[in-house]
Protein backbone atom coordinates (compact mmCIF):
# COMPACT_ATOMS: atom_id res chain seq x y z
CA UNK A 1 0.00 0.00 0.00
CA UNK A 2 1.58 3.39 -0.60
CA UNK A 3 1.15 6.10 1.63
CA UNK A 4 1.76 9.49 0.41
CA UNK A 5 4.51 11.95 2.79
CA UNK A 6 2.40 15.77 3.25
CA UNK A 7 6.09 17.12 3.34
CA UNK A 8 8.81 14.85 1.06
CA UNK A 9 10.58 18.06 0.23
CA UNK A 10 13.36 18.46 2.65
CA UNK A 11 11.17 18.22 5.75
CA UNK A 12 9.16 21.32 4.58
CA UNK A 13 5.61 21.77 4.08
CA UNK A 14 5.62 24.60 2.54
CA UNK A 15 8.89 23.58 -0.36
CA UNK A 16 6.31 20.89 -0.77
CA UNK A 17 3.32 22.45 -1.18
CA UNK A 18 5.63 24.66 -3.81
CA UNK A 19 6.63 21.28 -5.55
CA UNK A 20 3.32 19.76 -5.35
CA UNK A 21 1.95 23.21 -7.41
CA UNK A 22 3.97 22.61 -10.56
CA UNK A 23 1.34 20.89 -12.52
CA UNK A 24 -1.42 23.03 -11.54
CA UNK A 25 1.30 26.07 -12.49
CA UNK A 26 2.23 24.24 -15.73
CA UNK A 27 -1.79 23.92 -16.31
CA UNK A 28 -2.39 27.39 -15.88
CA UNK A 29 0.82 29.34 -17.31
CA UNK A 30 0.25 27.39 -20.80
CA UNK A 31 -3.28 28.46 -21.14
CA UNK A 32 -3.54 31.90 -19.22
CA UNK A 33 0.10 33.58 -20.34
CA UNK A 34 1.52 30.62 -23.30
CA UNK A 35 -1.80 30.37 -24.86
CA UNK A 36 -0.87 27.31 -25.75
CA UNK A 37 -4.26 24.85 -26.37
CA UNK A 38 -6.13 23.34 -23.75
CA UNK A 39 -5.58 19.67 -24.79
CA UNK A 40 -1.72 20.22 -25.09
CA UNK A 41 -1.57 22.13 -21.57
CA UNK A 42 -3.32 19.45 -20.40
CA UNK A 43 -1.07 16.39 -21.39
CA UNK A 44 1.28 19.03 -20.20
CA UNK A 45 0.50 19.40 -16.97
CA UNK A 46 -0.57 16.00 -16.74
CA UNK A 47 3.21 14.69 -17.06
CA UNK A 48 4.84 17.18 -14.39
CA UNK A 49 1.73 15.25 -11.99
CA UNK A 50 3.32 11.98 -13.21
CA UNK A 51 7.14 12.95 -12.34
CA UNK A 52 6.45 15.00 -9.42
CA UNK A 53 4.10 11.87 -7.82
CA UNK A 54 7.22 9.64 -8.82
CA UNK A 55 10.31 11.15 -8.31
CA UNK A 56 8.85 13.49 -5.40
CA UNK A 57 6.21 11.99 -3.68
CA UNK A 58 8.12 8.03 -4.15
CA UNK A 59 4.84 6.85 -5.79
CA UNK A 60 5.55 3.55 -7.47
CA UNK A 61 5.49 4.68 -11.57
CA UNK A 62 2.49 1.47 -11.95
CA UNK A 63 0.80 3.06 -9.20
CA UNK A 64 0.81 6.71 -10.75
CA UNK A 65 -0.17 5.49 -14.45
CA UNK A 66 -2.73 3.07 -12.86
CA UNK A 67 -4.31 6.54 -11.02
CA UNK A 68 -3.95 8.54 -14.17
CA UNK A 69 -5.55 5.59 -16.40
CA UNK A 70 -8.92 5.62 -13.67
CA UNK A 71 -8.60 9.60 -13.81
CA UNK A 72 -9.18 9.30 -17.65
CA UNK A 73 -11.86 6.37 -17.89
CA UNK A 74 -13.76 8.58 -15.38
CA UNK A 75 -13.16 11.52 -17.57
CA UNK A 76 -14.78 9.46 -20.66
CA UNK A 77 -17.37 7.66 -18.56
CA UNK A 78 -20.00 9.08 -17.42
CA UNK A 79 -18.18 12.99 -18.00
CA UNK A 80 -17.89 12.92 -21.56
CA UNK A 81 -20.57 10.22 -22.71
CA UNK A 82 -23.31 12.86 -21.17
CA UNK A 83 -21.71 15.50 -22.79
CA UNK A 84 -21.31 13.63 -26.64
CA UNK A 85 -24.78 12.08 -26.62
CA UNK A 86 -26.45 15.68 -25.39
CA UNK A 87 -25.10 17.24 -28.29
CA UNK A 88 -25.70 14.26 -30.49
CA UNK A 89 -29.65 15.19 -30.00
CA UNK A 90 -29.12 19.19 -30.54
CA UNK A 91 -27.51 18.05 -34.05
CA UNK A 92 -30.55 16.20 -35.00
CA UNK A 93 -32.65 19.00 -34.10
CA UNK A 94 -30.61 21.32 -36.84
CA UNK A 95 -30.42 18.61 -39.30
CA UNK A 96 -34.08 18.56 -39.27
CA UNK A 97 -34.61 22.06 -39.23
CA UNK A 98 -36.30 21.99 -35.74
CA UNK A 99 -34.25 23.99 -34.29
CA UNK A 100 -35.50 26.64 -36.15
CA UNK A 101 -39.00 26.28 -35.33
CA UNK A 102 -38.15 25.90 -31.77
CA UNK A 103 -36.32 29.39 -31.73
CA UNK A 104 -39.65 31.16 -33.93
CA UNK A 105 -41.63 29.48 -31.62
CA UNK A 106 -39.37 31.18 -28.49
CA UNK A 107 -39.79 34.72 -30.45
CA UNK A 108 -43.67 34.46 -30.57
CA UNK A 109 -43.70 34.41 -26.88
CA UNK A 110 -43.24 37.70 -26.89
CA UNK A 111 -42.05 40.78 -28.84
CA UNK A 112 -40.05 42.33 -25.94
CA UNK A 113 -36.59 41.81 -26.53
CA UNK A 114 -36.18 41.74 -22.68
CA UNK A 115 -38.34 38.95 -22.12
CA UNK A 116 -36.62 37.09 -25.32
CA UNK A 117 -33.30 37.57 -23.62
CA UNK A 118 -34.71 35.65 -20.39
CA UNK A 119 -36.54 33.09 -22.42
CA UNK A 120 -33.67 32.11 -24.43
CA UNK A 121 -30.37 33.09 -22.32
CA UNK A 122 -31.33 32.59 -19.28
CA UNK A 123 -34.30 29.46 -19.36
CA UNK A 124 -33.07 27.66 -22.88
CA UNK A 125 -29.51 28.69 -21.94
CA UNK A 126 -30.08 26.45 -18.51
CA UNK A 127 -31.93 23.76 -20.22
CA UNK A 128 -29.26 23.79 -22.64
CA UNK A 129 -26.35 23.72 -20.09
CA UNK A 130 -28.10 21.01 -18.17
CA UNK A 131 -27.86 18.65 -20.98
CA UNK A 132 -24.70 19.49 -22.42
CA UNK A 133 -22.77 22.55 -21.27
CA UNK A 134 -18.74 22.92 -22.18
CA UNK A 135 -20.08 26.12 -24.28
CA UNK A 136 -23.26 25.18 -26.44
CA UNK A 137 -25.67 27.63 -24.34
CA UNK A 138 -23.23 30.17 -24.92
CA UNK A 139 -22.79 29.40 -28.67
CA UNK A 140 -26.69 28.59 -29.51
CA UNK A 141 -28.02 31.12 -27.59
CA UNK A 142 -25.95 34.06 -28.65
CA UNK A 143 -27.12 32.21 -32.12
CA UNK A 144 -30.26 32.72 -31.40
CA UNK A 145 -30.52 36.52 -29.81
CA UNK A 146 -28.68 37.53 -33.13
CA UNK A 147 -31.16 36.01 -35.52
CA UNK A 148 -34.01 38.20 -33.79
CA UNK A 149 -32.14 41.39 -34.58
CA UNK A 150 -29.53 41.82 -30.99
CA UNK A 151 -26.26 43.47 -31.48
CA UNK A 152 -23.90 40.91 -31.67
CA UNK A 153 -21.95 42.12 -28.82
CA UNK A 154 -24.88 42.81 -27.02
CA UNK A 155 -25.84 39.15 -27.45
CA UNK A 156 -22.59 37.47 -26.89
CA UNK A 157 -22.70 39.71 -23.22
CA UNK A 158 -25.89 38.41 -22.51
CA UNK A 159 -25.55 34.65 -23.03
CA UNK A 160 -21.86 34.89 -21.66
CA UNK A 161 -23.68 36.40 -18.35
CA UNK A 162 -26.65 34.13 -18.37
CA UNK A 163 -24.58 30.82 -18.17
CA UNK A 164 -23.56 31.36 -14.37
CA UNK A 165 -26.52 30.06 -12.12
CA UNK A 166 -27.37 26.68 -13.91
CA UNK A 167 -22.93 25.71 -14.44
CA UNK A 168 -22.83 23.53 -11.04
CA UNK A 169 -25.28 20.97 -11.91
CA UNK A 170 -24.75 21.35 -15.96
CA UNK A 171 -24.37 18.23 -18.25
CA UNK A 172 -26.51 16.28 -15.97
CA UNK A 173 -24.91 17.28 -13.05
CA UNK A 174 -21.48 16.56 -14.10
CA UNK A 175 -19.43 19.20 -12.34
CA UNK A 176 -20.95 18.12 -8.48
CA UNK A 177 -20.84 14.54 -9.56
CA UNK A 178 -16.79 14.96 -10.22
CA UNK A 179 -16.67 16.85 -7.21
CA UNK A 180 -18.50 14.22 -5.50
CA UNK A 181 -15.89 11.58 -6.59
CA UNK A 182 -12.38 13.58 -6.59
CA UNK A 183 -13.24 14.91 -2.39
CA UNK A 184 -14.88 11.26 -1.97
CA UNK A 185 -17.63 13.38 0.14
CA UNK A 186 -21.32 11.94 -0.37
CA UNK A 187 -22.88 13.42 -3.57
CA UNK A 188 -26.03 14.30 -1.54
CA UNK A 189 -24.31 16.18 0.60
CA UNK A 190 -21.96 18.35 -1.54
CA UNK A 191 -25.37 18.88 -4.17
CA UNK A 192 -27.36 19.72 -1.62
CA UNK A 193 -24.95 22.61 -0.14
CA UNK A 194 -24.36 23.80 -3.80
CA UNK A 195 -28.20 24.07 -3.83
CA UNK A 196 -28.11 26.51 -1.16
CA UNK A 197 -25.87 28.59 -2.79
CA UNK A 198 -25.78 28.97 -6.76
CA UNK A 199 -29.96 29.88 -6.56
CA UNK A 200 -28.90 33.35 -4.65
CA UNK A 201 -27.37 34.22 -7.59
CA UNK A 202 -30.71 33.10 -9.79
CA UNK A 203 -32.28 35.65 -7.79
CA UNK A 204 -30.15 38.43 -9.69
CA UNK A 205 -28.99 37.06 -12.64
CA UNK A 206 -32.25 37.63 -14.28
CA UNK A 207 -32.45 41.75 -13.26
CA UNK A 208 -28.99 42.05 -14.24
CA UNK A 209 -29.84 40.67 -18.08
CA UNK A 210 -32.75 42.95 -18.28
CA UNK A 211 -30.60 45.47 -17.64
CA UNK A 212 -27.52 44.42 -19.81
CA UNK A 213 -30.68 44.74 -22.84
CA UNK A 214 -32.40 48.06 -22.12
CA UNK A 215 -30.31 49.78 -19.18
CA UNK A 216 -32.36 51.29 -16.46
CA UNK A 217 -35.45 51.75 -18.20
CA UNK A 218 -35.23 47.83 -19.20
CA UNK A 219 -34.94 47.24 -15.13
CA UNK A 220 -37.60 49.52 -14.54
CA UNK A 221 -40.33 48.33 -17.00
CA UNK A 222 -39.24 44.70 -16.83
CA UNK A 223 -38.27 43.80 -12.82
CA UNK A 224 -41.65 41.83 -12.11
CA UNK A 225 -41.10 39.27 -14.69
CA UNK A 226 -37.31 38.91 -14.67
CA UNK A 227 -37.83 38.42 -10.55
CA UNK A 228 -40.25 36.40 -11.26
CA UNK A 229 -38.48 33.96 -13.21
CA UNK A 230 -35.42 34.21 -11.20
CA UNK A 231 -37.54 33.31 -8.13
CA UNK A 232 -38.50 30.60 -9.68
CA UNK A 233 -35.92 29.30 -11.20
CA UNK A 234 -34.01 29.44 -7.47
CA UNK A 235 -36.61 27.30 -5.86
CA UNK A 236 -36.71 24.64 -8.25
CA UNK A 237 -32.85 24.51 -8.37
CA UNK A 238 -32.75 24.21 -4.63
CA UNK A 239 -35.30 21.64 -4.24
CA UNK A 240 -34.21 19.53 -6.96
CA UNK A 241 -30.51 19.40 -5.50
CA UNK A 242 -32.03 18.91 -2.07
CA UNK A 243 -34.65 16.91 -2.30
CA UNK A 244 -34.90 14.91 -5.59
CA UNK A 245 -31.93 14.43 -7.97
CA UNK A 246 -28.97 16.85 -8.64
CA UNK A 247 -29.16 15.68 -12.60
CA UNK A 248 -32.24 17.10 -12.49
CA UNK A 249 -31.75 20.29 -10.81
CA UNK A 250 -31.23 22.52 -13.83
CA UNK A 251 -33.89 21.45 -16.10
CA UNK A 252 -36.31 21.79 -13.13
CA UNK A 253 -35.62 25.50 -12.68
CA UNK A 254 -35.10 25.96 -16.54
CA UNK A 255 -38.84 24.81 -16.79
CA UNK A 256 -40.25 26.70 -13.84
CA UNK A 257 -38.61 29.90 -14.46
CA UNK A 258 -40.16 29.90 -18.35
CA UNK A 259 -43.26 28.61 -16.78
CA UNK A 260 -42.95 31.47 -14.34
CA UNK A 261 -41.86 34.13 -16.67
CA UNK A 262 -45.02 33.52 -19.17
CA UNK A 263 -47.36 33.69 -16.51
CA UNK A 264 -46.40 36.89 -15.43
CA UNK A 265 -48.57 39.53 -16.83
CA UNK A 266 -45.94 42.42 -17.99
CA UNK A 267 -44.42 40.00 -19.80
CA UNK A 268 -46.57 39.79 -22.12
CA UNK A 269 -47.14 43.01 -23.08
CA UNK A 270 -46.18 44.67 -26.36
CA UNK A 271 -42.93 46.28 -26.62
CA UNK A 272 -42.95 49.87 -27.71
CA UNK A 273 -41.79 50.71 -30.94
CA UNK A 274 -38.97 53.13 -28.85
CA UNK A 275 -37.79 49.63 -27.04
CA UNK A 276 -37.81 47.39 -30.15
CA UNK A 277 -35.81 50.35 -32.00
CA UNK A 278 -32.75 51.14 -29.08
CA UNK A 279 -32.17 47.08 -28.02
CA UNK A 280 -32.89 45.55 -31.66
CA UNK A 281 -30.01 47.01 -33.22
CA UNK A 282 -28.61 44.11 -35.30
CA UNK A 283 -29.69 43.09 -38.69
CA UNK A 284 -32.24 40.27 -39.46
CA UNK A 285 -31.59 37.31 -41.48
CA UNK A 286 -34.83 37.38 -43.52
CA UNK A 287 -34.75 33.36 -43.88
CA UNK A 288 -34.04 32.47 -40.17
CA UNK A 289 -35.79 35.44 -38.45
CA UNK A 290 -39.08 35.56 -39.66
CA UNK A 291 -40.79 34.74 -36.08
CA UNK A 292 -44.19 35.95 -37.80
CA UNK A 293 -43.54 32.35 -39.98
CA UNK A 294 -46.33 30.09 -38.58
CA UNK A 295 -44.71 26.84 -38.28
CA UNK A 296 -47.17 23.81 -37.97
CA UNK A 297 -48.41 22.75 -35.00
CA UNK A 298 -47.68 18.89 -35.38
CA UNK A 299 -43.62 20.62 -36.20
CA UNK A 300 -43.90 22.63 -32.89
CA UNK A 301 -44.33 19.70 -30.69
CA UNK A 302 -41.38 18.09 -32.27
CA UNK A 303 -39.17 20.69 -31.86
CA UNK A 304 -40.02 20.52 -27.97
CA UNK A 305 -40.14 16.88 -27.83
CA UNK A 306 -36.45 16.02 -27.09
CA UNK A 307 -36.31 18.01 -24.40
CA UNK A 308 -39.30 16.38 -23.54
CA UNK A 309 -38.03 13.48 -23.96
CA UNK A 310 -34.92 14.02 -21.99
CA UNK A 311 -37.15 15.29 -18.67
CA UNK A 312 -39.55 12.28 -19.23
CA UNK A 313 -36.52 9.84 -19.10
CA UNK A 314 -34.86 10.79 -16.02
CA UNK A 315 -38.00 11.62 -14.23
CA UNK A 316 -38.63 7.96 -14.60
CA UNK A 317 -35.21 6.39 -14.09
CA UNK A 318 -35.52 8.38 -10.47
CA UNK A 319 -38.55 6.43 -9.46
CA UNK A 320 -37.72 3.82 -6.57
CA UNK A 321 -38.05 0.81 -8.52
CA UNK A 322 -36.84 1.85 -11.77
CA UNK A 323 -33.31 2.99 -10.00
CA UNK A 324 -32.93 0.04 -8.29
CA UNK A 325 -33.27 -1.61 -11.57
CA UNK A 326 -30.73 0.38 -13.24
CA UNK A 327 -28.11 0.63 -9.91
CA UNK A 328 -28.09 -3.27 -10.43
CA UNK A 329 -26.09 -2.90 -14.00
CA UNK A 330 -23.33 -0.66 -12.16
CA UNK A 331 -20.29 -2.63 -12.52
CA UNK A 332 -17.63 -2.42 -9.33
CA UNK A 333 -14.25 -4.15 -9.09
CA UNK A 334 -11.12 -3.47 -7.81
CA UNK A 335 -8.57 -0.68 -9.96
CA UNK A 336 -6.04 -2.96 -11.09
CA UNK A 337 -2.02 -1.71 -9.88
CA UNK A 338 -3.33 0.20 -7.13
CA UNK A 339 -3.31 0.33 -3.70
CA UNK A 340 -3.14 3.58 -1.80
CA UNK A 341 -4.12 5.33 1.21
CA UNK A 342 -4.65 8.41 2.48
CA UNK A 343 -1.56 10.48 4.45
CA UNK A 344 -3.35 9.14 7.55
CA UNK A 345 -2.97 5.57 6.43
CA UNK A 346 -6.33 4.98 5.47
CA UNK A 347 -7.61 3.05 2.44
CA UNK A 348 -8.87 5.27 -0.47
CA UNK A 349 -12.48 4.52 -2.34
CA UNK A 350 -10.89 5.25 -5.43
CA UNK A 351 -9.00 1.58 -5.17
CA UNK A 352 -12.30 0.17 -5.97
CA UNK A 353 -14.05 2.12 -9.46
CA UNK A 354 -18.01 1.81 -9.94
CA UNK A 355 -19.13 1.70 -13.67
CA UNK A 356 -22.51 2.81 -14.01
CA UNK A 357 -23.58 1.24 -16.97
CA UNK A 358 -27.30 2.25 -17.24
CA UNK A 359 -27.81 4.49 -14.03
CA UNK A 360 -25.70 7.28 -15.54
CA UNK A 361 -27.01 10.79 -17.35
CA UNK A 362 -25.32 9.88 -20.74
CA UNK A 363 -26.94 6.25 -21.48
CA UNK A 364 -30.34 7.81 -20.68
CA UNK A 365 -29.58 10.61 -22.85
CA UNK A 366 -29.07 7.69 -24.88
CA UNK A 367 -32.39 6.70 -24.61
CA UNK A 368 -33.87 9.66 -25.02
CA UNK A 369 -31.75 10.07 -28.25
CA UNK A 370 -32.82 7.29 -30.00
CA UNK A 371 -36.70 8.65 -29.15
CA UNK A 372 -35.94 11.61 -30.58
CA UNK A 373 -34.70 10.31 -33.99
CA UNK A 374 -37.50 8.28 -34.15
CA UNK A 375 -39.93 11.52 -33.46
CA UNK A 376 -37.71 13.58 -35.95
CA UNK A 377 -37.85 10.91 -38.35
CA UNK A 378 -34.06 11.18 -38.78
CA UNK A 379 -33.10 8.04 -40.41
CA UNK A 380 -31.03 5.19 -38.49
CA UNK A 381 -27.90 5.73 -40.57
CA UNK A 382 -27.81 9.79 -40.63
CA UNK A 383 -28.51 9.60 -37.03
CA UNK A 384 -25.45 7.44 -36.31
CA UNK A 385 -23.67 9.36 -38.75
CA UNK A 386 -24.80 12.78 -36.80
CA UNK A 387 -23.13 10.78 -33.47
CA UNK A 388 -19.81 10.01 -35.14
CA UNK A 389 -19.88 13.68 -36.62
CA UNK A 390 -20.46 14.84 -32.30
CA UNK A 391 -17.43 13.02 -31.20
CA UNK A 392 -15.15 14.00 -34.17
CA UNK A 393 -16.33 17.48 -33.11
CA UNK A 394 -15.13 17.33 -29.56
CA UNK A 395 -12.42 15.51 -30.05
CA UNK A 396 -10.26 17.86 -28.62
CA UNK A 397 -12.12 18.74 -25.40
CA UNK A 398 -12.04 14.39 -24.89
CA UNK A 399 -8.06 15.11 -24.55
CA UNK A 400 -8.68 18.30 -22.33
CA UNK A 401 -11.13 16.44 -19.98
CA UNK A 402 -9.35 13.22 -19.58
CA UNK A 403 -6.27 14.90 -19.53
CA UNK A 404 -7.23 16.90 -16.65
CA UNK A 405 -9.12 14.14 -14.84
CA UNK A 406 -5.88 12.14 -14.93
CA UNK A 407 -3.88 14.49 -13.46
CA UNK A 408 -6.21 15.60 -11.00
CA UNK A 409 -6.70 11.79 -9.72
CA UNK A 410 -2.58 11.70 -9.72
CA UNK A 411 -2.44 14.44 -7.58
CA UNK A 412 -5.12 13.77 -5.11
CA UNK A 413 -3.97 10.09 -5.11
CA UNK A 414 0.33 10.89 -4.14
CA UNK A 415 -0.62 13.54 -1.74
CA UNK A 416 0.47 16.84 -3.70
CA UNK A 417 -3.68 17.83 -3.27
CA UNK A 418 -3.15 17.40 0.36
CA UNK A 419 0.02 18.84 0.77
CA UNK A 420 -1.39 22.13 -0.85
CA UNK A 421 -4.49 21.48 1.27
CA UNK A 422 -2.85 22.11 4.54
CA UNK A 423 -0.33 24.84 3.45
CA UNK A 424 -3.29 26.79 2.34
CA UNK A 425 -4.95 25.85 5.58
CA UNK A 426 -3.35 28.61 7.34
CA UNK A 427 -5.29 31.07 6.08
CA UNK A 428 -7.71 29.70 8.71
CA UNK A 429 -10.94 31.32 9.24
CA UNK A 430 -10.41 33.55 5.66
CA UNK A 431 -10.40 30.37 3.61
CA UNK A 432 -14.26 30.87 3.76
CA UNK A 433 -14.20 34.07 1.65
CA UNK A 434 -10.86 32.75 -0.22
CA UNK A 435 -12.67 29.26 -1.45
CA UNK A 436 -14.80 30.72 -4.33
CA UNK A 437 -12.13 32.82 -5.57
CA UNK A 438 -9.67 29.71 -5.89
CA UNK A 439 -12.72 28.18 -8.02
CA UNK A 440 -13.66 30.93 -9.98
CA UNK A 441 -9.23 30.88 -11.59
CA UNK A 442 -9.78 27.29 -11.84
CA UNK A 443 -12.57 27.94 -14.27
CA UNK A 444 -11.50 31.13 -15.93
CA UNK A 445 -8.22 29.68 -16.85
CA UNK A 446 -9.98 26.36 -17.89
CA UNK A 447 -13.49 27.12 -18.56
CA UNK A 448 -14.82 24.47 -17.13
CA UNK A 449 -16.41 24.19 -13.67
CA UNK A 450 -16.05 20.17 -13.92
CA UNK A 451 -11.66 20.48 -14.54
CA UNK A 452 -11.73 22.97 -12.24
CA UNK A 453 -13.91 20.95 -9.11
CA UNK A 454 -11.37 17.71 -10.18
CA UNK A 455 -8.06 20.52 -9.80
CA UNK A 456 -9.07 22.09 -6.97
CA UNK A 457 -11.76 20.05 -5.12
CA UNK A 458 -9.46 17.60 -2.84
CA UNK A 459 -7.43 20.53 -1.93
CA UNK A 460 -10.23 22.34 -1.04
CA UNK A 461 -11.32 19.49 1.26
CA UNK A 462 -7.76 19.43 2.84
CA UNK A 463 -7.68 22.95 3.46
CA UNK A 464 -11.41 22.68 5.19
CA UNK A 465 -10.32 19.68 7.30
CA UNK A 466 -7.13 21.42 8.62
CA UNK A 467 -8.33 24.74 9.80
CA UNK A 468 -11.50 23.10 11.17
CA UNK A 469 -14.44 24.16 8.78
CA UNK A 470 -17.28 22.11 6.78
CA UNK A 471 -15.29 19.96 3.99
CA UNK A 472 -18.41 19.99 2.13
CA UNK A 473 -18.69 23.94 2.56
CA UNK A 474 -15.50 24.73 1.19
CA UNK A 475 -16.06 21.91 -1.73
CA UNK A 476 -18.96 23.46 -3.22
CA UNK A 477 -17.97 26.87 -2.69
CA UNK A 478 -15.28 26.22 -5.21
CA UNK A 479 -17.36 25.16 -7.43
CA UNK A 480 -20.34 27.82 -6.48
CA UNK A 481 -17.61 30.06 -7.24
CA UNK A 482 -16.38 28.92 -10.31
CA UNK A 483 -19.64 29.80 -12.27
CA UNK A 484 -18.91 33.12 -12.35
CA UNK A 485 -15.52 32.55 -13.95
CA UNK A 486 -17.47 30.91 -16.97
CA UNK A 487 -18.12 34.49 -18.30
CA UNK A 488 -14.42 35.26 -18.32
CA UNK A 489 -12.73 31.79 -19.36
CA UNK A 490 -10.78 32.23 -23.13
CA UNK A 491 -12.78 29.36 -24.16
CA UNK A 492 -16.00 30.59 -23.80
CA UNK A 493 -14.69 33.91 -25.26
CA UNK A 494 -13.64 31.82 -28.02
CA UNK A 495 -16.66 30.19 -28.50
CA UNK A 496 -19.29 33.44 -28.14
CA UNK A 497 -17.24 35.42 -30.74
CA UNK A 498 -16.91 32.78 -33.22
CA UNK A 499 -20.92 32.28 -32.99
CA UNK A 500 -21.67 35.69 -33.68
CA UNK A 501 -18.75 36.20 -36.31
CA UNK A 502 -16.88 38.60 -33.41
CA UNK A 503 -13.56 36.76 -33.98
CA UNK A 504 -10.91 38.65 -33.14
CA UNK A 505 -12.50 40.60 -30.34
CA UNK A 506 -12.58 38.80 -27.16
CA UNK A 507 -10.61 41.01 -25.33
CA UNK A 508 -13.69 43.95 -26.09
CA UNK A 509 -16.33 40.94 -24.50
CA UNK A 510 -13.82 40.49 -21.67
CA UNK A 511 -13.80 43.85 -20.50
CA UNK A 512 -17.45 44.02 -20.62
CA UNK A 513 -18.22 40.87 -18.67
CA UNK A 514 -15.11 41.10 -16.01
CA UNK A 515 -17.27 43.95 -13.86
CA UNK A 516 -20.26 41.55 -13.49
CA UNK A 517 -17.89 38.48 -13.02
CA UNK A 518 -16.31 39.87 -10.15
CA UNK A 519 -18.84 41.55 -8.64
CA UNK A 520 -21.17 38.65 -8.59
CA UNK A 521 -17.91 36.48 -7.32
CA UNK A 522 -17.72 39.19 -4.14
CA UNK A 523 -21.33 38.15 -3.48
CA UNK A 524 -21.03 34.35 -3.34
CA UNK A 525 -17.56 35.20 -1.22
CA UNK A 526 -19.55 36.84 1.29
CA UNK A 527 -22.11 34.52 1.14
CA UNK A 528 -20.24 31.22 2.10
CA UNK A 529 -18.10 33.22 4.76
CA UNK A 530 -21.36 33.97 6.59
CA UNK A 531 -22.84 30.28 5.84
CA UNK A 532 -19.17 29.46 7.56
CA UNK A 533 -20.74 31.69 10.65
CA UNK A 534 -23.76 31.56 12.96
CA UNK A 535 -25.07 34.43 10.74
CA UNK A 536 -25.98 31.62 7.61
CA UNK A 537 -24.49 28.87 9.32
CA UNK A 538 -27.97 27.90 9.35
CA UNK A 539 -28.39 27.29 5.82
CA UNK A 540 -26.23 24.51 5.35
CA UNK A 541 -27.28 21.24 5.32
Amino acid sequence: MFVPQLEPVAGSLALSALVAALPLATVLTLLGAARVRAPRAGLAGLAIAGLVAWGAYDMPVGQTVSGAAQGALFGLFPILWIVVNALWVYRMTVRTDHFDVLRRSFGRLSDDPRVQALVIAFCFGALLEALAGFGAPVAICSVMLVALGFDPVRAAVVALVANTAPVAFGAMGTPVVTLAQVTELPLDTVAAVVGRQTPLLALLVPLLLVALVDGRRGLRETWRPALACGLAFAVAQFAAANYLSSQLADIGAALAGAAALVATPSARRPATEQVRAAVLTGAHDADDADVDRVDPRPEVLRAYAPYALIVAVFSVAQLGPVKELLDRATQRFDWPFLDAASAEGQRLGANVFALPLLATGGTLVLLAGLGTARVLRVPPRAALGEWLATVRELRAAIVTVTSVLALAYVMNLSGQAATIGHFVAAAGGGLAFLSPVLGWFGVAVTGSDTSANALFGGLQVTAARESGLPPELLAAAGSSGGVLGKMVSPQNLTIACAAVGLTGREGDLLRKVLPWSLGLLLVMCLIVLAQSTPVLGWTLP
